[in-house]
């Protein structure tokens, strides 16, 4: 069983990566911040948030020590901080200062690895803070890197959808074409698989990709023999291209995020699923299991990370987030509705809600006459919110259940459409989706890539009336 402990929502702006140490949690954002959290009470230490890059951050990650936090972005810069005090050590700057995508720090912490859009990886001694060799991917950008467990390799995943290994002098040992689309993340496990006739040991490793699958390789590196790389399965499950993947620390799961909203622990050693968690609103685009603990923590698009607590002695006992295939809400039990208020930041209301048996039925069913006049809530303000959050709820029970016609659906997050605009180049969009476009300082249009003669954007009251009749339809 998985369970909702905490949801932070101090970024704003999507989170982009999660890290633990074995003390601490560092969340990065595409608000230019790395915040830092105690494991303890997961309180924001004094330090948090962290300032210094002037554009967003896309990735970060703790020495072994867990002294030292690394964290990279689109400036072209990859920092380092101390965690004691929050100062920052240094900056490392890319050679032709590309956008930063990724880093890791190797396993003896002696060397820290960075990976860039223009498909540069740079290894530099973390002692002296200078380059110590640099290399270049093939085609395409560097997304994704991960260190063996004992630091004699890593492996490197590119938007060509290449994997490749490298020693730790820089050397590429073995290419791989292994996800059509591109890489997006890869891991390597830190638990040796063994069963190799000559006595060797195996690395497992993941990567996922914009194919919406999730492979499983086992990786050999001899000295003398070289590198042996072998395809072991494919985990299938999401049904959108997957952002993220992470090992647990014992190397017996694996858990994944993706654009279709949810996340997917795996058991690694049957490919089956043990749960889905589809508590985050927008795409799940990181996510990490703490060492030598059983807690994950899944951040997203929809700004919040979230903390669950895993119970191994229940690997699939019913939550409300979780099954292997989505719980229906109407099927919810008043735990299961308690649950998802406190994801949506209405813990205040649980006790209210549980004290009038409010299960997954009855909260589909709620009006803003029964939140005022039967549960008694005053506020209009929080009625509001409240029924905003049980629309969007009704929306996606909806879009789960069935095919949402593709012209209701936003061309940028597609997802069903609340509030469609229509922009200068005809298309409909939503209007979060496309102001969020427009503030990025994109020009171009998102559909054509052609410039946008107009930022204006129309109501499109005529797709918003469609969508209402046909949501109504689909709930009757």
């Amino acid at each position: 069983m998985a369970t909702l402990m905490h949801s932070l929502s101090d970024h704003s702006d999507d989170v982009n990566y999660c890290a633990f140490s074995s003390s601490c949690l560092a969340t990065c954002s595409l608000d230019k911040t790395v915040r830092v959290y105690s494991l303890s009470d997961f309180s924001e230490l004094p330090y948090s948030p962290l300032h210094g890059h002037t554009y967003a951050v896309h990735c970060c990650c703790f020495s072994p020590s867990g002294h030292v936090l690394a964290s990279c972005s689109t400036d072209g810069t990859t920092a380092l901080w101390d965690t004691r005090d929050g100062r920052r050590l240094a900056v490392l700057e890319q050679p032709r200062t590309s956008p930063v995508r990724v880093c890791r720090f190797s396993p003896r912490g002696t060397c820290l690895l960075t990976g860039a859009a223009d498909g540069t990886l740079v290894l530099w001694n973390i002692q002296s803070l200078q380059l110590y060799r640099s290399g270049n991917v093939k085609d395409g950008s560097l997304v994704a890197c991960a260190f063996s467990p004992d630091g004699n390799f890593f492996v490197t995943g590119s938007s060509s959808g290449d994997l490749t290994i490298w020693d730790d002098k820089m050397r590429c040992l073995y290419n791989e074409k292994a996800h059509d689309l591109g890489v997006t993340c890869c891991d390597i496990s830190s638990n040796p698989v063994s069963g190799n006739e000559n006595g060797f040991k195996y690395f497992q490793m993941a990567s996922c990709g914009q194919d919406n699958q999730i492979k499983l390789w086992l990786v050999l590196f001899v000295d003398f023999l070289g590198v042996e790389l072998k395809y072991k399965c494919t985990l299938n499950g999401h049904s959108a291209p997957v952002l993220a993947c992470a090992f647990s620390y014992d190397g017996q799961m694996l858990v994944s995020g993706s654009v279709d909203k949810c996340v997917i622990i795996y058991e690694t050693s049957t490919g089956n699923t043990l749960h889905t968690l589809s508590q985050h609103t927008r795409y799940v685009t990181a996510c990490a299991f703490a060492p030598h603990s059983h807690l994950l923590a899944t951040g997203s698009m929809d700004k919040t990370v979230h903390i669950w607590q895993l119970d191994l002695k229940q690997p699939s006992a019913g939550n409300t987030v979780e099954t292997e295939s989505k719980v229906a809400v109407e099927d919810w039990s008043e735990d299961d509705v308690s649950a998802w208020l406190c994801a949506e930041g209405l813990a205040d209301f649980v006790g209210l809600f549980k004290m009038n048996n409010i299960d997954g039925k009855e909260l589909l069913n709620l009006t803003k006459e029964g939140l005022a006049n039967e549960l008694k809530i005053e506020s209009l303000g929080l009625r509001s919110k409240i029924l905003r959050k049980i629309q969007e709820l009704r929306m996606t029970v909806v879009s789960v259940s069935v095919p949402v016609p593709d012209e209701f659906l936003c061309p940028i997050t597609r997802d069903l459409m609340k509030d469609p605009v229509i922009a200068a180049d005809g298309y409909s969009y939503e209007r979060e989706a496309m102001e969020h476009w427009i503030s990025n300082k994109r020009r171009s249009s998102p559909m054509t890539n052609l410039p946008l003669h107009s930022l204006m954007l129309t109501p499109n009251r005529t797709l918003k009336m469609a969508i209402t009749r046909w949501l109504e339809t689909q709930q009757k």
